[in-house]
């Protein structure tokens, strides 16, 4: 059964947020943080993965991706904190060191 994430990534000073989503979650962080995606993400540097949700529905997926952009900054930074209190980096462990990779 496939899975579909809706995730939300935001800055190192937790200043901006992006909220996407995808079928592939760890093959789209690695498309953000290596800068892969031009736009809005690239141009505020948005790669700290803050959360995610998984469903088997993209139909789900989409309609509560488009939900959660709609809500206002605080709402989103209720939803990162009652998973992710520390608004700790998700994805940290899943590339090893990237920085390595841009040499």
């Amino acid at each position: 059964m496939p899975s579909f994430y809706i995730y939300l990534l935001t800055n190192q000073n937790n200043k901006v947020m992006y909220v996407g989503v995808t079928n592939n979650l760890v093959r789209r962080v690695y498309e953000h943080k290596t800068k892969q995606i031009q736009g809005f993400t690239e141009k505020y540097n948005v790669n700290k993965l803050v959360y995610f949700e998984e469903t088997s529905d993209i139909r789900v997926a989409i309609t509560r991706e488009k939900e959660i952009k709609k809500w206002r900054r605080e709402k989103k930074n209720l939803l990162v904190v009652s998973v992710n209190p520390e608004w700790k980096e998700l994805s940290e462990g899943w590339f090893g060191d990237l920085s390595l990779r841009s040499r």
